[in-house]
């Protein structure tokens, strides 16, 4: 049985919510933006209230999943899924983790070309993005430890340039707005949820290196109840005081142009910095001939090439399609260890176990499409697609597995 080891290279649950901070600056700042150009200030505070008390139960579960494991969410979902059925979980992480990595690396190039635009300085985005993917590789090729002293460096810099926009935001001369359109309210939660939801379905990757269950709670209290809530709502007021739907618009009403675009710089290398990593571990499990340095460095060569291409026009919609398949495979194996792994995860059952579980897979296929049915309008649980997902996914492979035995 692999139970908890206190001896292991572990760290604290301060340590752990900076590096998951610094992954969850870049998404949030792409997706506050648009919903604080569409709430009122005082709905804005109700649905990201709600839309992290969900985030936080979802992330202390999860992580305590990986603590009691000691493994990755890649070998976890092969307890759930078989030896060999949970290649297909796999590819579908690397899948959507991989997208993220060429999105946020676009980014990063288009950041800085704007940003040296302003100066007069014009040079090729393709470039700058091969700029920014040797500096994403840099900060992970060297594992966890590294991982989190960039987080340590790059969160505070990020949170005093962010306070900074917002007090230049409150204090500037922006374009006084009429009525807000109001977003419906089911729709604005599934937004703070759906942001990052995907992350917070590989959570035991990162639970897996803390102390103890109750540095894994501390961790995930720390992170989306406190600082993602706070880190929303930045992100989200000045739109909501400009109508502008993108943080760097919105900037521009009060002239604000350089700290914003340095902002979108640091955000995304410490949210690339965190892709790569989880990135690496779950490449490494379908590709064990290779070293992780070298896989990290194959990855770094691919997000340049795919990040230098007009992807976000639709790439993003597939990425979104992805955080609807994705979170599922955190109710099966969430299920999984309620009803089987409790006293600890068992190496040998896998070879007891068949290699694919197709029960698994009709549970994971009817939690997708619960949230694609809840999106589409068709069925709805909790007004919140990705929610739906997990909860019919659990619930599914909770009876199938029940019967099966």
């Amino acid at each position: 049985m692999r139970k908890t080891n206190v001896n292991l290279d572990t760290a604290p649950s301060h340590r752990i919510a900076m590096i998951l901070l610094g992954i969850a600056v870049t998404p949030v700042l792409l997706s506050s933006s648009s919903l604080g150009s569409q709430l009122s200030s005082s709905a804005l505070i109700t649905v990201v209230a709600i839309g992290s008390l969900i985030l936080t139960v979802l992330a202390a579960i999860n992580m305590c999943v990986g603590e009691k494991a000691r493994l990755p969410t890649y070998g976890i979902v092969k307890y759930p899924f078989g030896e060999k059925g949970a290649v297909a979980i796999n590819i579908l992480m690397a899948v959507s983790l991989f997208g993220w990595i060429a999105v946020t690396a676009s980014m990063f190039g288009h950041s800085v070309h704007d940003l040296l635009a302003g100066y007069g300085i014009h040079l090729p985005i393709t470039l700058l993005v091969a700029m920014g993917c040797v500096i994403f590789v840099a900060s992970t090729a060297f594992g966890f430890a590294v991982l989190g002293k960039v987080a340590q460096v790059a969160v505070p810099i990020i949170s005093v340039m962010l306070c900074y926009i917002l007090y230049r935001a409150f204090h500037g001369q922006g374009v006084p707005l009429g009525d807000v359109g109001q977003m419906n309210t089911g729709v604005a939660i599934s937004t703070v949820v759906g942001t990052i939801i995907v992350l917070v379905t590989t959570l035991p990757d990162f639970g897996s290196f803390v102390h103890d269950r109750k540095h894994a709670i501390v961790a995930a209290v720390l992170t989306f109840a406190i600082a993602y809530p706070l880190l929303f709502w930045a992100g989200a007021m000045p739109s909501a005081l400009t109508g502008k739907a993108s943080l760097l618009e919105a900037m521009a009403v009060f002239g604000v142009l350089l700290p914003t675009a340095l902002l979108l710089i640091f955000a995304t290398v410490t949210g690339n910095a965190g892709n790569m990593f989880q990135g690496t571990l779950v490449v490494s499990t379908l590709l064990t001939r290779f070293p992780k340095w070298q896989i990290t460095i194959a990855l770094g060569v691919l997000a340049a090439i795919v990040g230098s291409m007009d992807i976000m026009s639709w790439f993003i919609p597939f990425l979104l399609f992805l955080g609807v398949a994705t979170p599922p495979v955190a109710g099966i194996y969430v299920a999984d260890y309620s009803l089987y792994r409790r006293g600890g995860y068992d190496e040998a059952a896998l070879a007891r176990e068949p290699k694919v579980k197709v029960l698994s897979f009709v549970a994971w296929l009817a939690g997708s499409l619960a949230g694609f049915a809840a999106i589409k309008g068709v069925l709805t649980i909790t007004t919140i697609p990705s929610l739906d997902s997990i909860l019919v996914a659990s619930l599914c492979y909770a009876l199938l597995s029940r019967l099966n035995r």
